[in-house]
């Protein structure tokens, strides 16, 4: 029982040739194509080294090479170790380059991580992570809870969960991908059982307010009943129950991780319908103290204070500041500024009870009007598009005025063709800017 196999994708690249001598020689070599060159000399390996990483070792990366001092080694042999390397899926780019000596040979693998994501077990709640975790580290002992999207390190990770299943007579098949993150940013990657069929019965807080809401206790129904995910779980805290503790200042609440508790003997089979239960952590209550900005100049700091919504002294509420954030850009949108960008940062007073941000902000260009492109519609119906644009040729570009536009295409189309009789599926909708002038064109294409 083996996980969904990910593609890998290496680009492979030619390594130049060099036989080894017993003069010192120092060559780099991208590892990237299977050796093609005729066997080279070989030497004793006296040393394997490693540069560039991070969050790994070089012990680590030695290890995974498959290489050990003593070895007899040629160029096939150190390409070999480059090539095992970039086969875990640990590293974006690998080379290497040797040093030959009289008493042997000398090499150092050049490395550049790839990205690592979080791995999430979504429904195997017949095991603590913990279990999980140690089953991994039984074949990858340096398993910290992080893996590439793909690669031979995932396929281990993933054959060692299926043997934990196997060896606890569960019939299951396991998938792995990579999938947005239910409670934070970017993507995480999941462990998936297929052929569970197994239930949410109910979901319980240790919060009694929870309870006492009637919002909250309409709210379970869409969760209730459901099949048995903590994606799907830590998906609804994320979306429903958190947003109740935000807007009253608990800023800092924790929600989770989710329980599975039965009542009962422990080693019968679980029942297909689980009873969940979720700790609750609401934290302290926060207010306002603040906000400094820094590189705004198209907006003053009274604007972006009061677009930004919250009085100081008052109850921080999160959502609102939420809120706030996204006025703002959309404030900046309307003025041209497409490429802004916003460094906020959060600084919580515990004894004070109180939250100030620092507010870093990238403007960037005002960006003016270019041209309208339009592809997938007739003659007339070009005519009467242009004809109801509302941003003139060199005029500061409103983004809010071109979002409000497609709305009409999307939902009110007459408002724009009046009685001319226009079909289409849908309109795919592009902003290339070109930053040194300053201009930005519109791309819309009706899709039929």
């Amino acid at each position: 029982m083996k996980g969904v196999r990910s593609t890998s994708s290496f680009i492979w690249r030619t390594v130049l040739g060099i036989a080894l001598a017993f003069s010192v020689h120092l060559v780099s070599a991208p590892a990237t194509r299977p050796q093609t060159a005729a066997p080279a000399a070989t030497g004793t390996l006296r040393q394997v080294h490693a540069d560039g990483f991070k969050a790994l070792t070089e012990a680590t990366i030695v290890s995974l090479t498959g290489l050990a001092p003593g070895a007899q080694v040629g160029k096939t042999e150190l390409q070999a170790g480059a090539d095992h390397l970039l086969q875990t899926g640990l590293f974006a780019n690998v080379s290497y380059n040797f040093q030959t000596h009289d008493d042997g040979v000398a090499v150092t693998y050049h490395v550049a991580e790839a990205q690592l994501l979080p791995v999430y077990f979504d429904n195997m709640p017949w095991f603590s992570d913990s279990e999980i975790v140690e089953a991994i580290r039984s074949k990858i002992p340096f398993y910290d809870g992080h893996l590439p999207a793909e690669g031979a390190l995932v396929e281990q990770a993933s054959d060692a969960v299926s043997a934990l299943l196997n060896a606890h007579g569960l019939q299951v098949s396991l998938e792995h991908q990579p999938v947005a993150n239910p409670v934070g940013e970017g993507d995480v990657l999941q462990f998936h059982v297929q052929g569970a069929a197994m239930q949410i019965a109910s979901l319980t807080f240790s919060d009694p307010a929870l309870a006492a809401s009637k919002l909250i206790q309409q709210h379970l129904g869409e969760i209730e009943g459901k099949e048995y995910s903590r994606t799907a779980i830590d998906t609804f805290l994320t979306e429903q129950i958190r947003p109740y503790y935000l807007q009253q200042g608990y800023l800092r609440v924790k929600l989770g991780p989710p329980e599975v508790r039965l009542s009962g003997n422990p080693n019968q089979k679980l029942p297909e319908r689980l009873p969940v239960f979720v700790p609750v952590a609401a934290g302290a209550i926060y207010r306002w103290k603040g906000a400094q900005w820094h590189g705004n100049s198209a907006l003053s700091e009274i604007a972006l204070s009061s677009l930004l919504g919250e009085k100081v002294g008052a109850v921080a509420n999160g959502m609102e500041l939420e809120a706030g954030w996204d006025r703002i850009r959309e404030q900046y949108g309307q003025k041209g500024y497409l490429d802004v960008k916003m460094d906020a940062t959060p600084a919580y007073d515990d004894a004070a009870q109180t939250i100030s941000y620092t507010v870093s902000i990238a403007e960037g260009p005002a960006y003016r009007f270019g041209k309208l492109v339009l592809t997938g519609l007739s003659l007339e119906g070009e005519r009467r598009l242009r004809q109801a644009w509302l941003i003139d040729s060199g005029a500061t570009f409103d983004k809010l005025v071109f979002e409000e536009f497609l709305t009409k295409l999307e939902t009110h189309p007459a408002k724009i063709f009046g009685d001319l009789p226009v079909h289409y599926d849908g309109v795919g909708h592009w902003l290339q800017t070109e930053p040194k002038d300053g201009t930005v064109d519109v791309l819309l294409d009706f899709k039929h």
